[in-house]
């Protein structure tokens, strides 16, 4: 490229992405806000009313909690900037560091996959101006996400420096995991590879900020290991300091360095890790659709496993901690009211039950959808010119999807309860653990229905299915503190699911998710072979 540089036409792809993203970018944009709204006004209501606002602090120092939260400063005197800032800035990070990963994938290494890159590389485009591109896309959303969220924090009387201070905590952390997907993308040669590895290294931090808030009140060494634990660790609204947030910006410049030395390692399309070449002739066993399935997901699966186990596991090693924890809170009256004097060590192993059937759910989607990809691509067109059925070709794509989530929940399960069998804890054994995690079983089998009937009769609605697990999400670990109506949470496949540790096991329950997972799949069956499939 003749008298330009490595940059030229960034601008160029900044505009392009925005105009092909603005769908999505707009609600993500919207949503976090919106996030805010609703949970401030729970919490301005609630705000009249000091002892209540006492019992929810009580509550957001339960382990249960803990781990849904963070490491709870304020507590002593809890104020609505205290509650945005201990309940809210987690989940804030979350949501956009998944947003990050996804737009830094989907711009870098899926660009590269689906060889679109290359003839972009082809015009007077420098080498490095898509990645600056997708990098300077994510910041900006990330930034007008941070901006919107402080004009909504400050507009309802929240301290303006605070406020400020605490959105540009969560978008800095948020893109800390941006950069983490842009050294991923250098390492894999696909996307599917490159979302799983960051996800995994989102989930580990997940994991190390909830075991550190729980070794050790206000977070322990391991927390601060957490790029999630910066935003918290700003203190906003209780003792703000800004020097959390620079761990951020150093973490993401080491991160855009690695990244860059990698990237002039590796050939154009390729990743530092080839792909293990295959066979000169196929096997007999290879012949059939399910063997293809396979093939594409086994390792997506091995990976998701393993990653999601490991996080399990090492959060059931302080599962005999919850109780010692909870010594400190035995004489308060409002921990009391709120919580009653149940087990709460079978309480908190049903919540990060929960987590690990919200995983292997979203595992569950990705593995549906997976179908849609082989569509738009056109190799399910290929696929279908031979002697196979439209019956058979999905009923290979579900079954393959179905025994993976299976795997996905059964190995997170069986990690926690062995993590726990091995730390000696007493209070829950390792069957009643396994056998709880296993009611989500039916739940599981709804969204992979629901996922496969909307890719047979709306293949471009496909992705409401996410709108349901993040309701699920909503509805699991906020509604007692939304207040949510009984319909409201009716609407949730886990809503029906019950804590067998704790709770009776209704057979109807059970029943009703099995019927309707089962609809859903006639539906799905049905539909595909009623409508067109899309042509190359």
């Amino acid at each position: 490229m003749r008298g330009g540089t490595t940059l030229t036409g960034t601008w160029s792809l900044v505009r392009f992405i925005l105009r092909r993203d603005r769908v999505r970018l707009l609600v993500w944009s919207l949503a976090i806000p919106a996030l805010y709204v609703a949970s401030l006004a729970e919490y301005t209501t609630m705000a009249d009313d000091p002892a209540g606002m006492q019992a929810r602090a009580a509550l957001v120092q339960t382990p249960a909690m803990v781990s849904m939260t963070g490491p709870g400063y304020g507590t002593d005197h809890y104020t609505v900037g205290a509650a945005v800032s201990n309940e809210l800035v987690l989940w804030m990070v979350l949501a956009l560091a998944v947003m990050s990963i996804m737009q830094v994938v989907r711009h870098t290494r899926a660009e590269e996959e689906s060889s679109r890159s290359e003839l972009v590389r082809a015009a007077a485009v420098g080498r490095h101006a898509a990645v600056v591109a997708a990098l300077v896309v994510v910041l900006f959303v990330n930034l007008v996400v941070a901006a919107l969220s402080s004009a909504v924090l400050i507009g309802n009387g929240l301290e303006a420096v605070d406020s400020i201070a605490l959105s540009l905590g969560v978008a800095m952390s948020a893109m800390t995991f941006g950069a983490i997907a842009l050294v991923a993308a250098q390492v894999t040669e696909h996307s599917r590879g490159a979302t799983g590895l960051s996800m995994a290294a989102l989930g580990a931090a997940f994991t190390l900020r909830t075991i550190g808030d729980m070794q050790q009140q206000h977070g322990s060494w391991v927390s601060w290991l957490s790029p999630i634990a910066w935003a918290q660790q700003m203190r906003a609204y209780v003792d703000l300091r800004w020097w959390p947030a620079a761990l951020g910006a150093v973490a993401i410049v080491l991160l855009l360095v690695l990244a860059s030395a990698l990237a002039s390692r590796r050939d154009f399309g390729a990743g530092l890790v080839p792909d293990r070449g295959g066979r000169a002739d196929a096997r007999a066993s290879l012949r059939s659709p399910s063997a293809l399935v396979w093939l594409q997901q086994r390792m997506a699966l091995l990976w998701t496993a393993l990653g999601l186990a490991f996080m399990w596991f090492a959060t059931g090693t302080i599962v005999n901690q919850v109780p010692s924890m909870t010594e400190s809170l035995a004489d308060n009256p409002v921990y009391a009211s709120v919580l009653g004097t149940g087990e709460v060590t079978k309480a908190f192993v049903g919540i990060i039950l929960l987590y690990a059937a919200l995983g292997a759910a979203a595992y569950g989607i990705v593995a549906a959808l997976r179908a849609k990809t082989e569509e738009d691509a056109g190799r399910a067109e290929y696929a279908l010119a031979t002697p196979v059925s439209r019956g058979r070709w999905l009923g290979a794509n579900l079954g393959v999807t179905s025994v993976g989530t299976v795997v996905v929940l059964v190995t997170g399960v069986v990690a926690l309860a062995g993590g726990a069998a091995v730390a000696g804890t007493t209070d829950v054994t390792f069957w009643e653990v396994t056998g709880a995690g296993l009611l989500y079983l039916p739940a599981l089998a709804v969204f992979v229905g629901f996922a496969a009937a909307l890719f047979a009769w709306a293949p471009r609605a496909s992705s409401l299915v996410w709108l349901l697990l993040e309701y699920t999400i909503v509805v699991g670990l906020f509604a007692d503190l939304f207040h949510l109506p009984d319909w409201a949470r009716r609407i949730s496949p886990f809503w029906w699911v019950p804590n067998s540790m704790t709770d009776d096991v209704d057979g109807a329950h059970v029943g009703g998710l099995c019927a309707v997972a089962a609809v859903l799949l006639v539906l799905a069956f049905v539909g595909f072979r009623r409508r067109d499939v899309a042509t190359k």
